[in-house]
């Protein structure tokens, strides 16, 4: 099954329309208990990493080469995007992030990653 993936701030309330949620940040967001946050699943072990988290720091001249590289850590952890892939079960996943930028984020480019490796899976 193919899941439709939405994103969602952890700061805005859980919906029922979520489906499934899933945490895709490296660190748990300030001020939200496990029970406000809703998630089934917490994909820290393939959130960028520390170091680029911090190189990129949501400047958008640097998105371009921040998906790039996101990407290749993507690419070098395929038992973490497995197991991220086995909690895609539902019709609708909701990934959950923590980011102020709502546009240029890991949330974005971790779903345009996984749509982008599915096209190439069925070629």
């Amino acid at each position: 099954m193919t899941s439709t993936i939405k994103l969602k701030s952890a700061y805005e309330p859980s919906a029922g329309d979520d489906g499934q949620r899933i945490l895709v940040d490296r660190l748990w967001p300030r001020g939200i208990s496990k029970e406000r946050l809703g998630v089934v699943y917490w994909a820290k072990d393939i959130a960028p990493s520390n170091e680029l988290r911090k190189w990129y720091g949501h400047v958008p001249e640097k998105w371009d080469e921040f998906r790039a590289r996101y990407a290749a850590e993507l690419d070098a952890n395929p038992d973490g995007v497995q197991e991220l892939r086995n909690h895609l079960s539902t019709p609708v996943v909701t990934f959950v992030y923590s980011s102020k930028e709502h546009r240029l984020n890991n949330a974005v480019a971790l779903r345009d990653y996984l749509k982008a490796s599915r096209v190439k899976a069925k070629k």
